[in-house]
């Protein structure tokens, strides 16, 4: 049997925080269904496991209370996916400077 504070401290804020990132990513799913958009199923995966890794250490920092580590799977991804897209490069096209 697992050990209650292992529990307490590790598994449950994990479980919220992928429950929180998998929310988030039936949102995503139902927008790219309506959209007709191609579905990523690695990049939904990838992103309920980072959710789930967000929630254990918002968890462990703040273990007072377990809805912190559920909004912080929600929101986390979003912040990191929002951060990564900053930096992605973009072209740029320079034309002829008009005289």
């Amino acid at each position: 049997m697992a050990d209650p504070i292992l529990l307490k401290e590790l598994i449950l804020p994990a479980v919220l925080g992928g429950v929180g990132g998998l929310t988030r990513g039936i949102v995503g799913l139902l927008k790219a269904l309506s959209l007709r958009r191609r579905i990523i199923w690695a990049y939904y995966l990838i992103t309920v496991i980072v959710a789930a890794v967000i929630g254990v250490f918002i968890g462990i920092v703040f273990n007072y209370d377990y809805r912190l580590s559920l909004l912080a799977g929600y929101a986390g991804t979003d912040i990191l996916e929002g951060i990564y897209k900053s930096f992605q490069v973009q072209k740029v096209y320079v034309g002829a400077k008009k005289k």
